[in-house]
């Protein structure tokens, strides 16, 4: 911001300098060659009256060359003065024969013996340097004419003098903007870079401190005040959550062990008619428990917001899939693992492992016997146009089951907590697949259910590549479960 602030000022000020400076040196310029031109036209003027004058009295050989030297010597120029033929009266300086002849076809020369009353002001460049030439007749009636040339040197030095006084002015101005707007900058911007991180802390889920507010403009102490009474505030609502979520699992607990636990001792009391309520009441005090245990879970989540960090996804699966084996036996539903070689992926600490144990007791709960699910890992690599295209990898672990599946209307509600499909089988609590998506999210990814190609549920989470080497491997599409990938593991 320091630096936007700065720019901006310093393109304000030169704008206004070349404003100001450039019309200033193009007038100054102007001016001087106009005082030239004009100091030049009154010396030949001066010369051309003294010249009629000599010429009147007859002293022309004798007064006219001391005063062409002498005007010469204060002008720094040079004079030439001719009667009425073009024959050579006085110079200033050596002629050459053939420079003598060709004086009566110079152009302000011959202008002024056809008596132009005007004065003929011509720029020309003589040995190299350039001249600014006069030519006036000498009297009334044309009886000569004075040349008088002056170089231009001085008057151009003297422009450039001042286009480098004014540059160096400039400079001079734009150095002061410069120390100056740094310090607006500076002191402008200190405030919004605390505000900028303290909000950036409060967004990764510490505990903001309190931004000054004495510092900055009126705007920018509103604007903190503000913000140190939201941040307030939000740490004052997140502790209440906090603290509710950690006296919910201690009060929510005990009354449901000790429901369950007087269910369970009614049982030899009970006459056989009434085992079947009973038997319905210890399940929904199960499903109960399961609930509260899922809210609680997702209150955790929220309340912990840590880093995604690498995690070997392979070797969770394979986890995984020792744990869950024995008990997907038991219903007679063949669970079989296809971890391909993926690397690892970026995910919150604990979150695969929980993503992948609602995924599949919810395809355990929906798969019928002799069925089988699979879990998948399949890598997914951009299209790259460049050499140094950034887009990432993907990793996606597939959950498929041969259960009945879901329409695709069910699909899109199925991470809304609380929902269940209709006819689902009983003992679900409606929070598994929404606490699976808040996971997903919270580790950089997504998480989706789609049909599947054995007639279930395919359910995709999708989390982000953490290995920078994945760029090598081939593009993997979505599709069907591939089953030659690597050797399955039976349950």
């Amino acid at each position: 911001m320091t630096r936007r602030l700065l720019f901006s000022y310093l393109s304000l000020a030169a704008l206004v300098l070349l404003c100001l400076e450039v019309p200033l040196g193009f007038v100054y310029s102007r001016g001087e060659r106009e005082r030239v031109v004009g100091l030049a036209r009154d010396e030949a003027e001066s010369v051309s009256a003294y010249a009629a004058l000599s010429l009147a009295a007859g002293r022309a050989e004798r007064d006219l060359p001391g005063r062409a030297a002498h005007c010469a010597a204060r002008i720094g120029g040079k004079v030439v003065i001719v009667d009425a033929s073009g024959t050579l009266l006085a110079t200033s300086h050596p002629l050459t024969g053939q420079a003598v002849r060709a004086l009566p076809t110079r152009p302000g020369i011959a202008a002024a013996l056809r008596g132009t009353s005007t004065v003929d002001v011509r720029t020309s460049t003589i040995g190299g340097v350039e001249y600014l030439s006069v030519a006036a007749p000498v009297a009334e009636g044309a009886r000569g004419a004075v040349w008088l040339t002056v170089p231009t040197r001085t008057v151009h030095e003297r422009v450039h003098d001042v286009w480098l006084l004014l540059a160096l002015g400039g400079l001079g101005v734009l150095a002061v903007v410069t120390l100056v707007g740094f310090g607006i900058a500076r002191w402008t911007g200190r405030p919004i870079r605390e505000l900028e991180r303290a909000t950036h802390a409060l967004a990764d889920g510490g505990c903001a401190e309190p931004v000054t507010i004495t510092k900055g403009p009126p705007e920018v102490r509103r604007l903190a005040a503000a913000f140190n009474r939201t941040a307030a505030r939000l740490a004052h609502l997140l502790d209440s959550q906090h603290a509710f979520a950690g006296e919910a699992s201690h009060q929510l607990k005990t009354p449901l062990a000790a429901l369950r636990l007087r269910l369970e001792n009614l049982e030899p009391n009970v006459s056989a008619r009434g085992r079947g309520s009973l038997a319905a009441a210890v399940t929904e005090t199960d499903r109960l428990s399961r609930m509260v245990e899922g809210l609680l879970a997702m209150a955790r989540l929220e309340e912990d917001a840590v880093t995604p960090g690498p995690v070997d996804v392979g070797a969770v699966c394979a986890e995984r899939h020792r744990t869950w084996g024995a008990l997907f036996e038991q219903q007679g539903v063949a669970l079989v693992l296809f971890a391909g070689s993926v690397g690892p992926v970026l995910a919150l600490p604990g979150a695969v492992e929980q993503i992948l144990d609602n995924l599949l007791s919810n395809a355990l709960r929906a798969s019928p016997s002799d069925s089988t699910v699979t879990i998948e890992l399949r890598l997914l690599v951009p299209a790259r146009r460049a050499l140094r295209d950034s887009r990432p990898c993907w990793v996606d672990l597939h959950v498929t089951d041969e259960g009945p599946g879901m329409t695709a209307d069910q699909r899109h509600r199925a991470f809304d907590r609380f929902w269940r499909a209709p006819g689902a089988p009983k003992g679900g609590t409606g929070l598994g697949l929404s606490l699976v998506q808040r996971l997903a999210h919270a580790s950089g990814g997504e998480a989706r259910l789609q049909a599947a190609a054995t007639g279930g549920l395919d359910a995709v989470v999708r989390l982000p590549s953490a290995d920078p080497s994945a760029g090598g491997h081939p593009i993997t599409r979505p599709g069907p479960p591939r089953r030659r990938e690597a050797p399955a593991l039976p349950a």
